[in-house]
């Protein structure tokens, strides 16, 4: 989903949001160091197969995935990371990895790391290697309803 269309589905659901643009950056130390925020305010997202489904796994950007959390979460031992060539399609207009954690707007289920839950804003990639939206975690967690879990070590 290009920035502005993921802009304008948060201005149709009357979500305050802001814009942060950042010269170009790829991984999340340089994205934060960028945009002047701390890691862990970042939000990155993982792309899992669960039995064989694309699934979101949104998490803080200084953190791993733990696996072995996912699967429980989940319910199943059919579990594994997303090879980019499996999903870049489902995310037209989207810059490889930067996609934004809305896995409602994809079809996808979205689990949620507790980390970020535990804070009053949500920072992520809008799509693009160089924006980024901050907002409500509130907001966030009532358009996207995500699975609130401990996805990390």
């Amino acid at each position: 989903m290009p920035v502005e269309m993921l802009k304008k589905f948060l201005d149709s659901n009357q979500i305050k949001y802001v814009s942060i643009k950042h010269s170009l950056a790829y991984t999340a130390q340089e994205i934060a160091a960028s945009a002047h925020i701390q890691g862990k305010e970042l939000a990155k997202t993982v792309i899992v197969k669960i039995e064989g489904k694309m699934a979101m796994a949104v998490l803080p950007a200084n953190y791993r995935i733990d696996m072995k959390r996912l699967k429980e979460a989940a319910v199943t031992g059919d579990i594994s990371l997303a090879d980019e060539g499996e999903f870049q399609e489902k995310f037209p207009g989207c810059a490889p990895g930067a996609m934004p954690p809305f896995g409602n707007l994809y079809d996808m289920q979205v689990f949620a790391d507790s980390h970020l839950a535990e804070d009053e804003e949500i920072v992520f990639n809008a799509g693009s290697h160089t924006e980024l939206i901050r907002m409500s975690f509130k907001d966030y967690e009532r358009l996207v309803a995500p699975k609130i879990v401990k996805l990390t070590e």
